[in-house]
């Protein structure tokens, strides 16, 4: 996907960031376990999606912070070969982020969700009930139609019925960085090769143009030759 995710002809894309942990939760990380594990506790993998083809465009795995948002944005302009919409959260560092990375050639917006108070006896089980959207031009001219991230979120959605370990509330989290990147790495190729996306009826990368047939899971493994 690293050589092949290149001069995508996006036009719109959404990005977003998933939460799961390594080891134990980030509350509960010992120093003895911190020690057995540096990477122990929670970790984010940000995700680059296209909304018209549904293909994952890029996504990196570790912190929330601003170092990897470069990093993540960063490689995300990289590959594009025409100026895109982007639409993300209103995780701060994007704001500061996407301007260098696509060096304002860009229409970008963000989409801030309100939330009300969960009530007490649905707070562990249930998410916050959102009650309203707010749009927001950031650079360039973004088409308020399309400041959206309802594509990505589903996504995530994908992501946690798909991958076992990031189902919550079960002992299935992963418990090394290497075996979670990787988990992740095959369900991004099977996703966007080998799955025909429900809507589209073909694979995201053949509505991409990248691919002109669907491939197997033999496919997939023979790339390891």
């Amino acid at each position: 996907m690293n050589r092949t995710l290149v001069n995508l002809p996006c036009k719109r894309v959404q990005m977003d960031e998933i939460w799961s942990f390594i080891a134990a939760k980030q509350d509960n990380v010992t120093p003895s376990i911190r020690e057995r594990n540096e990477h122990a506790g929670d970790v984010w993998t940000w995700v680059a999606m296209d909304a018209d083809t549904k293909l994952i465009c890029s996504w990196l795995v570790g912190g929330r912070g601003t170092w990897e948002a470069i990093q993540f944005v960063n490689d995300l302009a990289s590959r594009m070969a025409t100026r895109i919409q982007l639409t993300s959260d209103g995780h701060r560092p994007y704001i500061y982020t996407v301007p260098h990375a696509f060096e304002n050639n860009i229409d970008y917006g963000i989409l801030i969700k309100h939330y009300g108070v969960d009530p007490q006896t649905e707070k562990r089980y249930s998410p916050a009930k959102c009650t309203g959207c707010e749009k927001k031009s950031i650079i360039g001219n973004p088409d308020p139609d399309h400041i959206s991230t309802s594509y990505i979120e589903r996504q995530n959605l994908t992501m946690r019925m798909s991958i076992r370990r990031f189902t919550r509330l079960t002992n299935a989290f992963s418990k090394k960085i290497e075996n979670h990147v990787a988990s992740i790495a095959i369900h991004y190729m099977h996703y966007n090769f080998v799955r025909i996306h429900q809507s589209l009826r073909v694979t995201p990368a053949m509505a991409a143009g990248l691919s002109d047939h669907v491939w197997s899971i033999q496919d997939m493994v023979s790339l390891l030759a």
